[in-house]
């Protein structure tokens, strides 16, 4: 792992900088990146400890194990645009996802990478019109089973929603964002996906993906999420989700991020400390999470926000035999996903042991007995005993992802005065992708009111997803 490179000092003679950027999260290091490459010194300052805000990893016993274990994906266009993330390095998932049906397993999703509609179009036949099995043949060893009639639907079913996978990933995400705004459970049925996979593939799927199982996000929001899984593959940092804040932080001049500062006020031109005065600056950047955003700036909005409660478990013998994100499409528990993350991530563990990372979206049910339920819903899941599992940690995070309710603003302002700005994932869509993105946005703002100009490798800002 990355050694630190920020400080937990704040010297009283520290020359003024041109921006402060309030929290070290993901959006603030972020835009702090995007502002040093223009030429701009910033200076970021985190109340806490550490920096990465959500992005944490604990280390127990040589495992790594995320707070929230987010779901990212290689196709999220930010990883691509943020000083920094261009080492981050990516452990993708199998292709597609793995779903656990009436007592069987079947591979899902598991579409090419499309980039043009001719291309989407077809693959997509070229996947329709493709041999199947018969069904009484038997895949090779360490395959999952074939599809089977019912809750999945049937072979032609299956051709329908690569389909309409495919459709989405040749669908500009400007165009996606233009669609009848409705809660996406009421959309699901106009987006061309077979009825007998809705249920069985795309409700589970977009639960895990939106950390909301009850699919009251806007169905534009839901789109681009689709979008993002239709044109990538599911991948976690490599070595811990806190890699990738780690990385934003290394790309900083030393000394840029200090720990351990706590801002009380902040205003167009300074910022005051509950420890080391009023600081003065040329901008301010709020990067904090909402909440905290609103308690130095009454008034901005407090969105509601899914809890999360992420399960880590360490076994000598592994389930599975393949690198796979698995949902659970009967409900038959409170685990929405779950995987043998250090099939995925092999530096998650240490040699000779699993970690299976299972995430329960929503208030838990019962949390004195929640490891009782989860292992019994895991040994339905994984087709094996989980009596002998290890419970590593347990870890609530009540306010773990921002809620995005129809209607959603995906671009609310982050230049609220001119030397006053916000950005994180509450300002746009509530991922990783969302908060890197309004970083940006952010950072563009103060270049253009600081009349300072973005190096040439800035992209557009209308070409991000």
């Amino acid at each position: 792992m990355l050694e630190p490179v920020y400080q937990s000092t704040y010297s009283a003679d520290t020359e003024p900088v041109d921006v402060i950027v309030v929290g070290a999260g993901v959006a603030g290091l972020a835009a702090a990146g995007h502002l040093t490459r223009a030429g701009l010194t910033t200076t970021v300052l985190e109340a806490t400890p550490a920096i990465g805000g959500r992005m944490a990893t604990e280390k127990v016993d040589g495992f790594r194990l995320d707070r929230t274990a987010p779901l990212l994906s290689t196709s999220y266009p930010e990883l691509r645009r943020t000083p920094g993330l261009d080492t981050l390095p990516l452990r993708p998932f199998a292709p597609g996802v793995l779903l656990h049906a009436d007592g069987h397993h079947h591979r899902a999703g598991a579409t090419p990478t499309l980039r043009s509609a001719r291309g989407a179009l077809t693959a997509a036949r070229a996947l329709a019109s493709a041999p199947r099995l018969p069904r009484n043949q038997s895949r090779s060893p360490g395959r999952s089973a074939g599809t089977r009639p019912g809750r999945l639907g049937s072979p032609a079913d299956q051709s329908r929603l690569a389909m309409a996978l495919a459709r989405l990933a040749a669908t500009a995400p400007a165009r996606l964002a233009t669609r009848a705004e409705v809660p996406i459970a009421e959309a699901l049925a106009t987006r061309g996906f077979p009825p007998r996979t809705i249920d069985g593939f795309v409700r589970p799927l977009l639960a895990a993906l939106l950390a909301d199982p009850t699919l009251q996000t806007s169905s534009r929001c839901a789109d681009l999420a689709l979008h993002a899984f239709a044109t990538g593959r599911l991948c976690i940092p490599e070595g811990g989700a806190d890699t990738l804040p780690e990385l934003l932080a290394a790309a900083l001049p030393p000394g840029t991020v200090r720990t351990g500062v706590r801002a009380t006020e902040i205003s167009t031109t300074s910022v005051t400390t509950a420890d080391h005065g009023e600081l003065p600056c040329r901008s301010v950047v709020l990067a904090t999470d909402a909440r905290s955003a609103a308690e130095l700036l009454p008034g901005l909005r407090v969105p509601e926000f899914h809890p999360v409660t992420v399960l880590h478990h360490a076994t000598d013998e592994p389930p599975l035999g393949e690198p796979a994100l698995l949902l659970d499409a009967d409900r038959s528990g409170p685990v929405s996903h779950t995987a043998v993350i250090s099939q995925v991530d092999p530096a998650r563990a240490p040699a000779g042991r699993a970690l299976i990372t299972s995430t329960v979206l929503g208030t838990p049910p019962d949390p004195a007995h929640l490891d009782a339920t989860v292992r019994a819903q895991l040994a339905r899941l994984y087709r094996t005993s989980t009596t002998r599992w290890e419970l590593l940690a347990v870890h609530h995070t009540p306010e773990a992802v921002p809620a995005m309710p129809a209607p959603h603003d995906p671009r609310r302002p982050v230049r609220l005065l001119a030397g006053l700005y916000v950005c994180g994932d509450h300002r746009d869509t509530s991922t990783v992708q969302g908060a890197l993105h309004s970083a940006r946005r952010a950072a563009h703002a103060i270049l253009t009111d600081l009349d300072a100009h973005p190096t040439p490798q800035e992209e557009p800002l209308e070409n991000a997803a």
